[in-house]
């Protein structure tokens, strides 16, 4: 059985994509690494379409990156969310924290 995993990738100009499996087995192990791969610039967009599957705690880790992004004064915007995170986000009643930056 293959473990999941999450990955981030760097592509251009504050582009990147997240890809994997965003849950409470991979974002421990994600979170602490995020010195390593947390987006710099002041424009970031982060494409979620390379997620195969989020629960709730890949949900409570998206929350925790927007806002370190908006309060590091980065024009944040999230693209492809996945119907499962915004099933997710409107069931958890915090689906006004991102509104403003999916597109």
């Amino acid at each position: 059985m293959n473990k999941a995993k999450i990955t981030l990738q760097s592509l251009d100009n504050g582009d990147y994509c997240l890809s994997g499996v965003l849950e409470r087995d991979t974002v421990p192990a994600f979170w602490r690494q995020r010195c390593e791969w947390m987006p710099q610039g002041s424009k970031v967009t982060l494409d979620l379409s390379g997620l195969s599957r989020v629960d709730s705690a890949g949900m409570v880790m998206l929350l925790h990156l927007s806002q370190q992004l908006i309060n590091a004064g980065c024009d944040f915007t999230l693209l492809n969310v996945p119907e499962q995170l915004k099933t997710l986000l409107r069931l958890s009643h915090v689906e006004s924290m991102l509104a403003a930056y999916i597109k």
